[in-house]
């Protein structure tokens, strides 16, 4: 299992589940993380933390602790 948060900058994927429950998940699918999706990895802070990409043609930033929640394939 892969998750978002090790896509390389400049790698575009796709979700293929969410993990997690309750109101993160259900965070996580109202800024358009949703399964089939394409995300482009756009930046990674220094630290790591947070991620910003691209979804559905807004840009979006989003926690690590986030990024692990989300399986994708390349």
């Amino acid at each position: 299992m892969k998750t978002l948060k090790e896509a390389k900058i400049g790698q575009t994927v796709k979700v293929v589940k969410l993990h997690g429950e309750g109101a993160t998940k259900k965070r996580i699918m109202d800024m358009g993380i949703t399964r089939g999706v394409e995300i482009y990895v756009r930046k990674v802070a220094p630290l790591g933390d947070p991620i910003e990409v691209t979804v559905r043609g807004y840009e979006l930033s989003l926690r690590k602790e986030d990024a692990t929640m989300i399986e994708i394939e390349d």
